[in-house]
């Protein structure tokens, strides 16, 4: 996908130091480098796309396919480039992909404090079915279990 100003592209080997760089200024709790490793170029199940401004990877995301299902396990953009619309170009691309892999349904976790995310989530037609109590092994937070599935009426997918 591109647009004026960015481009989002299936993630490379190459780009793991700027998505580690990415992860660990937005989280407090990031996935270590060994992990993003692990999931982007070793898990054959997985999808992740980055998201760049002028050559520089500003964001990412992915996903777990399995069998029709998808599972999104990162969405990240820099706290400097939030509220510009590069998340929600990122989620309608990530659901893009799934449709290609003839994914039914998505899925998500979010903290149940995270209203932007939650906003966004909801913009893109996901909504909430359940409550994973103390999900959060940093603090016990809880997350809303989200989903969406293709059919009449669902915006998102």
């Amino acid at each position: 996908m591109e647009s004026n100003d960015i481009s989002i592209r299936r993630a490379q080997i190459g780009d793991l130091e700027q998505i580690h760089y990415c992860e660990n200024t937005s989280f407090e709790f990031p996935w270590s480098y060994a992990m993003l490793y692990d999931d982007i170029i070793e898990n054959e199940n997985t999808v992740y796309l980055v998201v760049e401004l002028k050559g520089q990877i500003i964001g990412y995301g992915g996903m777990w396919i399995i069998f029709d299902e998808a599972h999104i396990t990162n969405v990240c953009i820099l706290p400097e480039y939030r509220g510009k619309g590069y998340a929600y170009s990122l989620m309608r691309e990530l659901i893009e992909v799934a449709k290609e892999h003839d994914a039914d349904a998505m899925s998500l976790e979010v903290r149940v404090s995270n209203k932007a995310a939650l906003r966004l989530y909801k913009k893109c037609g996901f909504t909430i079915h359940g409550i994973r109590k103390r999900y959060y092994s940093n603090n016990g937070e809880d997350a809303y279990v989200m989903w969406t599935e293709r059919g009449p009426g669902l915006e998102g997918y």
